[in-house]
């Protein structure tokens, strides 16, 4: 009889949960979880901060007038047990707030989710490819990546089950959703400061 000796040398990363997103240090850095895979990136800086405040300001002051669902920069999303995100700003539709976004964090696919490009191309690949990527598995209806750089924004909406680019946007054009029917600014607002 002949016997075969197999030796499997693949080193196998260890795949983490949401619950080891608990045990990450509280420290400057973002810790988010895409397929089981941690991804960290450093607390932003002022210019970052500045582009979402408009835009959350923008939002806001439209919801105060047009109550369609809440709006909230840098929540927790819960996508499932080996996908969570800290997305710049989130917005939830009024038909949804009570069965995802009635605890501590959001527990499913926001309505809308909006992130701020951080310098790097890490950073820019991360949110154009890994975060859009898992945002699509899970439903997010639309997706903003928003440019300081090049002042520009990029609108992806759901489309059979992908998240897929409709428009690019910079001065001078508009920024309109079907999410908030009558919600408008000019490009320029967004990056004022």
């Amino acid at each position: 009889m002949i016997v075969l000796e197999v030796a499997l040398s693949a080193r196998v990363d260890p795949i983490l949960t949401v619950a080891d997103l608990d045990l990450m240090p509280d420290d400057d850095n973002r810790y988010e979880l895409f397929e089981g895979e941690i991804f960290v990136s450093r607390a932003p800086g002022l210019p970052h901060q500045t582009v979402l405040a408009n835009l959350l300001t923008l939002i806001r002051v439209f919801l105060a007038q047009n109550p369609a669902g809440k709006v909230w920069p840098t929540p927790g999303v819960i996508l499932d047990n080996f996908n969570a995100a800290i997305p710049d700003i989130v917005f939830v539709s009024t038909e949804r707030l009570e069965a995802i976004a009635s605890g501590e964090k959001v527990t499913g696919a926001p309505d809308l989710v909006i992130e701020v490009v951080s310098q790097g191309v890490e950073n820019e690949r991360r949110d154009k490819t890994v975060k859009r990527q898992a945002y699509s598995k899970f439903g997010v209806n639309e997706y903003w990546v928003v440019d300081r750089y090049h002042q520009t924004i990029e609108v992806y909406r759901l489309k059979e089950g992908q998240l897929v680019l409709v428009t690019t946007l910079a001065d001078g054009d508009q920024l309109t959703t079907p999410l908030l029917p009558a919600f408008t600014c000019l490009i320029s607002q967004v990056f004022e400061g």
